[in-house]
C-alpha cells in the first residue's frame, strides 16, 4: 500500500474512535501486531497479539469508562509504511475524572494491517486517573522482559 492509503486506513481509524467505534481497527489489525506503551511506569509493556491488545491493553482500558473511550485526531504525517497521529481523548473515567490525554501515536502498517502501534503519551495523567496497570493482565512477554 501507499503512505496516501496508509494514511487514508489510520484516519479511518480515529474517525470510528470519533464516533465511538472501534471497527475499522479491529478489522485491519494483524494477528500477530504489537502495541507498545512507551516509557517507565505500569503500562509500560509490549502487548503482543490481537487479543493480548483487543482484551489485554484495550479491554482494561475500556473497563474504566462507562461509554467506550473517544479519541479525536487533529494531525496525521505518512510516510512508506509509517503514520504519525497527534490525537486528543475527550473522556469520563467510571469515576467521573475527566481523562483528557494528548497522544503521539506511531502506526507501522503492512498491506493494509496495523503491525505496530508505539504510544506515546503523559504517563503521570495515565497514573493519576487511571491507576496502575493491574499486574494480571501484563503480557507474559512483557513480565519475561
Amino acid at each position: 500500500m501507499t503512505a496516501a492509503a496508509n494514511k487514508k486506513l489510520v484516519q479511518q481509524v480515529y474517525a470510528d474512535s470519533a464516533n465511538r467505534s472501534g471497527t475499522t481497527f479491529v478489522d485491519h489489525l494483524a494477528d500477530d501486531a504489537s502495541w507498545i506503551v512507551t516509557g517507565q511506569y505500569s503500562w509500560s509493556h509490549e502487548f503482543r497479539g490481537r487479543e493480548a491488545i483487543l482484551e489485554g491493553l484495550m479491554g482494561h482500558f475500556r473497563s474504566l469508562f462507562a461509554v467506550r473511550p473517544r479519541t479525536v485526531a487533529f494531525n496525521f504525517i505518512a510516510e512508506d509504511d509509517h503514520v504519525v497521529v497527534e490525537a486528543r481523548g475527550d473522556n469520563v473515567t467510571r469515576t467521573g475524572l475527566r481523562y483528557d490525554q494528548q497522544y503521539c501515536m506511531v502506526y507501522r502498517i503492512e498491506n493494509g494491517r496495523i503491525r505496530q502501534i508505539k504510544e506515546y503519551c503523559d504517563s503521570t495523567l495515565v497514573e493519576r486517573v487511571l491507576g496502575s496497570f493491574p499486574a494480571s493482565r501484563v503480557p507474559a512477554v512483557a513480565q519475561d522482559a
